[in-house]
């Protein structure tokens, strides 16, 4: 039996076109615009946070952002590339330490009288911190390629436990166990201390604390959008297809070992960063400071946050950093809380307490994370949105309105 083609009549190509083809504004540049909206009045309200806020919200916004650039490392290497990795502690030290090293002063008073420094300017500690974590990511990537899963946890876990020996031993760099102070920061001779120079704005005398926080606000930002850039590349793509199968990505072309030293070589640079920020927050560096625990929280930040996605590794350091911080200042208000040196349970493990449940609650109920949740919360507002007047309605979920992999949580996204 032939096939026959079948013409639509002469005249009604063109009336069927128009009447196929929507009247009104399309329905999906509005969320885009929507977005931006809300994206623009989030950056304004960052903005002037430092002028209607006291110092404690600075600093604990200080510490989020610093928190926030570690997360979103750690989150390329484990939501995005499927490796599990509880070295993220060792490079923040890395980062940390050589910054303090590099553009520290020698000499010191007491038991810190034997102390080494570079004297460099902060700018060139930060700059070559994050090269050094970086390097040092680069390094370890040779067996980080050969292994996967928990036999990567427990051999990265062994460089937890050379970096905290290191800064224990190694006194004239690292003070030891009582530590060292951080030397402030500086920019082209601009310091970012209390004084010198002083500087109003609006009547509000910005010190130390506002600036860091527009430091950390810009370093977070230029953070944030190489990753999301990152995963929209073909490299991107390549660490996603990595992370759901190595033998599909090999067959694809993929060079799966050079992958994962890459990856390994952005998110230990990421946590080098972090490290900076982390000694600029608490003004010096002790071997406490980047233990096992640390570790564990960066990955309850992606897991409470969202495994994969950007915007929710920024989520999970919120939730993590800044619990205890608020915590401690309204524990004399808030149930159960005790201050400082009371009976009761202390701020510190309250919060603890607090994101452990709410970790057990997120895998149990919400694997996607907090990004998740607020991707289904955004999914549901536009099903209920009424199609534009004279148009089509579109249905709800279509194949090729899936959202960017930056915004995609990873676990529990699509079952296998």
């Amino acid at each position: 039996m032939s096939e026959q083609t079948v013409s639509p009549p002469a005249g009604a190509t063109r009336s069927t076109a128009a009447a196929a083809a929507p009247s009104g504004p399309a329905p999906a540049r509005r969320p885009s615009v929507v977005k931006w909206v809300l994206t623009g009045v989030l950056l304004l309200f960052l903005l002037v946070f430092p002028l209607y806020f006291d110092e404690f919200w600075l600093r604990t916004g200080f510490a989020v952002f610093g928190a926030a650039i570690g997360a979103i490392g750690l989150n390329l290497l484990v939501g995005t590339t499927g490796q599990l990795s509880l070295a993220h502690a060792f490079f923040l030290a890395v980062g940390a330490v050589s910054y303090t090293y590099i553009s520290g002063e020698s000499g010191g008073l007491g038991t810190r009288a034997g102390l080494e420094g570079l004297g460099l300017p902060p700018l060139v500690g930060m700059v070559v911190g994050v090269l050094l974590a970086g390097l040092a990511g680069l390094v370890f990537s040779p067996i980080a390629a050969r292994l996967r899963g928990i036999y990567l946890g427990v051999a990265s876990l062994a460089l937890v436990f050379i970096g905290v020996h290191v800064i224990n031993t190694w006194t004239p760099v690292t003070g030891g166990f009582n530590g060292r102070a951080a030397p402030e920061f500086s920019l082209f001779g601009f310091t970012f201390g209390n004084s010198d120079p002083q500087l109003f704005v609006l009547g509000v005398p910005f010190r130390e604390a506002e600036r860091l926080w527009y430091l950390g606000l810009v370093l977070l930002i230029a953070a944030y959008v190489f990753a999301r850039n990152l995963l929209r590349s073909r490299p991107g793509r390549a660490l996603q297809t990595l992370r759901d199968s190595e033998v599909a990505a090999s067959v694809m072309g993929v060079n799966v070992q050079a992958y994962k030293a890459r990856v390994f070589l952005v998110s230990s640079m990421y946590a080098g960063l972090s490290g900076v920020l982390y000694a600029l927050s608490i003004g010096s560096i002790a071997p406490e400071s980047f233990t096992l625990l640390v570790s564990v929280q960066y990955l309850a930040m992606i897991v409470l946050g969202g495994l994969g996605s950007v915007g929710g590794a920024v989520l999970g350091a919120l939730f993590v950093t800044a619990l205890p911080l608020l915590f401690q200042q309204y524990a004399d208000v808030l149930p159960l809380v005790s201050a400082p040196g009371q009976g009761g349970i202390s701020a510190g493990f309250a919060a603890r307490f607090l994101y452990g449940a709410a970790i057990i609650l997120i895998v149990l109920f919400e694997p996607a994370g907090l990004a998740g949740a607020a991707q289904r919360l955004t999914q549901r507002l536009r099903r209920g949105r009424a199609p534009a007047r004279g148009g089509p309605a579109t249905p709800p979920e279509q194949p090729g309105s899936a959202p960017t992999p930056s915004d995609r949580p990873a676990q529990g996204s699509n079952p296998r």
